[in-house]
């Protein structure tokens, strides 16, 4: 079956690192663009960065150059590594993968849409 499974998340002080992990199975995960996803208390969920399949990455300016998306196509594996993490990086940290070219377009783009596949998340808390 389809899966994809978010793993890494957990509670760091502010200016902390973490490096968020997405474990995909059963489908083609080369040809497909991917993107993460935060929830946090109260607000929608918002694109924190993405990654397509010649490996061209976007971040929207929330991530402020902290954030940086990468992929493991021989292991099927999505990376978010976060340094410098504040009060406003908490939340539901989620991973999509589409392979449509309206679907690429949108996690390029950071837009929270129904993609072809999403994870159930991983929680990042981040307090003194």
């Amino acid at each position: 079956q389809v899966q994809l499974v978010e793993s890494g998340g957990g509670s760091v002080q502010p200016g902390g690192s973490l490096t968020l992990s997405c474990a995909a199975s059963g489908f083609a995960f080369s040809s497909h663009c991917l993107g993460w996803f935060r929830q946090g208390p109260g607000e929608e969920r918002k694109g924190v960065g993405s990654i397509d399949t010649k490996d061209k990455t976007n971040y929207p300016d929330l991530a402020k150059g902290r954030f940086t998306v990468s992929r493991d196509n021989a292991n099927n594996i999505l990376f978010l590594q976060m340094n410098g993490l504040n009060a406003d990086d908490a939340g539901m940290y989620y991973c999509a993968a589409d392979s449509s070219a309206v679907g690429c377009a949108l996690l390029m783009g950071w837009v929270n849409y129904e993609y072809k596949y999403w994870g159930q998340g991983t929680q990042v808390t981040v307090s003194s």
